[in-house]
């Protein structure tokens, strides 16, 4: 499986706007810009986006690991903050919120680990990154 966006950027960074599409277009040429990543502006932002990925795929993925352990979770809700700190992002947390009927503490918190360490946007962290450029 291959999924895709497109971002586009018009002049400098800090005076300049962009958008971005998905190939789902649930983004669809989405605002962004200097001041929605670094201040209070109207529009998304990279790291908006990494919470929101990461956030989907974990809670997912714990989902999944709950139901291999004999579970189905009634609801999980989970909330994801990223930490970008001196052009880096430094934090990932999550803080999540489950209702798993018949569950004891240690077998959840041992799905929670599982699905932390496994999820593929988790594994993305820690991947090698490679690149394939064009000049028009």
């Amino acid at each position: 499986m291959i999924r895709n966006a497109t971002a586009v950027w018009n002049g400098s960074g800090k005076e300049g706007s962009g958008h971005l599409t998905t190939q789902s277009t649930t983004l669809n040429q989405t605002q962004y810009s200097f001041n929605s990543r670094f201040a209070e502006g109207v529009g998304t932002n990279p790291e908006e986006l990494v919470a929101a990925a990461h956030a989907g795929c974990f809670t997912m993925k714990l989902s999944f690991v709950l139901g291999a352990a004999g579970f189905t979770p009634t609801s999980i809700e989970t909330k994801c903050e990223i930490t970008l700190d001196n052009g880096a992002i430094t934090l990932s947390h999550l803080t999540v919120k489950a209702t798993v009927p018949g569950i004891d503490a240690a077998t959840f918190e041992a799905s929670i680990k599982d699905a932390e360490a496994n999820c593929p946007i988790s594994k993305l962290y820690n991947t090698t990154i490679t690149t394939e450029a064009t000049l028009a």
